[in-house]
């Protein structure tokens, strides 16, 4: 046998041994991807019962998150709309969509997330009586290396934080990457977002005194991590702002939503 013919046959077996594993790897990723989109629903799912206080280990998230109401609301009129379908609607997406959100100037932008979303996905959950008991809202912006995703839950009053907690983020652990620490959290719990109609809660550097006077509207900073506390401070602010979800919760509050 030639040395041409060896060479031949070995590119041969190479060729059909590439296309087999690239068969068998897009096959697979299609079999798995609703899988995949099924543990990412599910852990959102997870994510906002957690930011909301409403997470009980050991029990079905599913069972959990069939008490929270899912809504769409028109960022721009401030009121519930069904004229989107949450189920299907990607508001990052939109985000990026000029015809679907607004562009932002810069000292408009805090958060420096460019553009807002005209609409965005807001979960409600309601006590026995059917009144509002927690609302939690989407959130996000820039921290030091890149954006922060997480939800805010406001009591029923739209007023108390109930909770806050940050799914996807690339702060450096041990830092910036505090956001995800249980003790650093718990102190959101009880803060006050608005005074007089304004939006007041503030990340801080340092530590808060909680015998200094607008205690309840502060939250410690996070140690040796300047610029990830201002990005939460800024991120905060503005989704719980004008240009956010302040509008929408002022009706809700009324009763116009």
């Amino acid at each position: 046998m030639s040395s041409n013919d060896s060479t031949s046959k070995t590119l041969i077996v190479a060729l059909a041994l590439c296309i087999v594993c690239s068969v068998i790897v897009s096959t697979a990723a299609v079999v798995l991807k609703p899988v995949q989109e099924q543990n990412k629903a599910l852990d959102r799912k997870r994510n906002i019962l957690a930011a909301a206080g409403l997470l009980v280990p050991g029990q079905s998230v599913e069972e959990q998150f069939s008490h929270i109401q899912t809504r769409m609301v028109d960022l721009r009129t401030g009121k519930f709309t069904d004229e989107l379908d949450p189920s299907s609607y990607d508001q990052l997406k939109a985000a990026k969509n000029p015809e679907r959100s607004e562009a932002l100037a810069p000292e408009n932008d805090p958060a420096k997330i460019f553009r807002r979303e005209d609409y965005s996905i807001v979960y409600v959950a309601r006590d026995e009586s059917g009144g509002v008991d927690k609302i939690i809202l989407p959130i996000r912006g820039y921290g030091l290396w890149g954006t922060l995703y997480g939800f805010i839950a406001l009591q029923g009053d739209a007023k108390t934080i109930a909770g806050i907690g940050f799914y996807e983020h690339k702060e450096t652990p041990g830092l910036g990457g505090e956001v995800d620490n249980p003790r650093w959290k718990s102190l959101w719990s009880g803060k006050q977002a608005y005074d007089d109609g304004e939006v007041a809660i503030q990340v801080i550097k340092g530590s808060v005194d909680p015998s200094a006077p607008n205690a309840e509207y502060r939250v410690d900073g996070l140690a040796g991590a300047t610029l990830t506390t201002r990005g939460v401070d800024n991120l905060v602010r503005f989704w719980l702002g004008e240009a956010g979800f302040e509008p929408f919760l002022n009706n809700l509050k009324s009763g116009e939503a």
